[in-house]
């Protein structure tokens, strides 16, 4: 078996079908699907077992709830493929995505071949980088919030790269992806880009997570633990992903967060570190605000940033 695409299944009942049909679609072959049925409380488990009576490529298993994480990593235990591709249950592949992802990492020797992607209403996000761009960097632009890049989907993944990496604790309902994807990058795997288009992401889907301090400060102390090796060299990074988080707590009013936590993680942040990449003027600027002054400012970049990113 040449490729396992896993798809981690939660109360997607009005997306799975479409989703599963892009696979079905693909002009390669030699591919299984795995769906991890996370506990469904809607009809998304009768739909997996539905098709994994039609279709002999496609494999249903049941699970109670236990996160996304937890999903994808019993997914990859299951695995038969050589490679993996990560599908969420509310998105798709574009057609001939199978066939370019495996024969980019089949030439380029990769650990890890990245396309880009679009949105349901086909706007394509932007090619950040072509060819093998060194895992360093890619680690900053991730836990800084800075990629412009896929995070898990839309690439393609050497299974045994993956090992060890798919062990957050389920308590990370957000930024789970990122932390693996780290994880990944922490081994300094061969990272291939490629300008095509391979994933159709369904953007504006409804959040109902309610952030938490007390999970991201779990976050926090994972992340510190996965850099320790490089710490010299990504501590700035950690600092200004500590700002950036900070900031979205500030934005949604929670001002107490400051003296709860963030006075005591982040200190002053003022000077660029041995990784070179420093801490940018506006970000400064914020937390030298008092909370209450700072959150109009946060409010306008932010608005700023979705105008952009809705245009990509």
């Amino acid at each position: 078996m040449k490729i396992t695409i896993v798809i981690p299944v939660y109360n997607k009942a009005d997306y799975l079908r479409p989703c599963v049909e892009s696979l079905l679609q693909q002009d390669f072959n030699d591919f299984e699907i795995i769906a991890v049925d996370d506990g469904s409380t809607d009809q998304s488990g009768t739909i997996c077992d539905d098709l994994a009576s039609k279709y002999n490529s496609f494999h249903v298993f049941h699970t109670t709830n236990q996160g996304v994480t937890a999903a994808r990593r019993y997914g990859v235990e299951q695995a038969k493929g050589r490679y993996v591709v990560f599908v969420d249950s509310d998105d798709a592949l574009m057609p001939h995505a199978l066939r370019t992802l495996y024969d980019k990492i089949e030439e380029t020797h990769a650990d890890e071949v990245v396309g880009t992607f679009c949105t349901q209403e086909g706007v394509q996000s932007p090619v950040v980088y072509k060819g093998e761009v060194v895992a360093d960097t890619l680690i900053r632009q991730i836990i800084t919030g800075k990629n412009r890049f896929p995070v898990l989907w839309a690439m393609i993944f050497r299974k045994e790269i993956l090992q060890g990496c798919l062990d957050t604790p389920r308590d990370i309902i957000e930024g789970e992806d990122k932390l693996m994807q780290v994880k990944v990058l922490m081994k300094q795997p061969k990272v291939y880009f490629i300008p095509d288009c391979v994933y159709r992401y369904t953007l504006g889907l409804p959040n109902t997570r309610r952030r938490s301090l007390e999970r991201e400060m779990l976050y926090d102390d994972i992340l510190r633990q996965v850099l320790a090796p490089k710490w010299d060299n990504m501590k700035t990074a950690f600092t200004l992903h500590q700002l950036k988080e900070y900031e979205k707590f500030i934005h949604d009013g929670q001002y107490e967060v400051r003296e709860a936590y963030y006075d005591d993680a982040i200190k002053t942040p003022l000077l660029p570190g041995g990784d070179g990449i420093g801490v940018p003027l506006y970000d400064r600027l914020v937390w030298m605000l008092p909370p209450t002054l700072g959150r109009p400012l946060i409010q306008l970049y932010r608005k700023i940033i979705q105008i952009k990113q809705h245009n990509l």
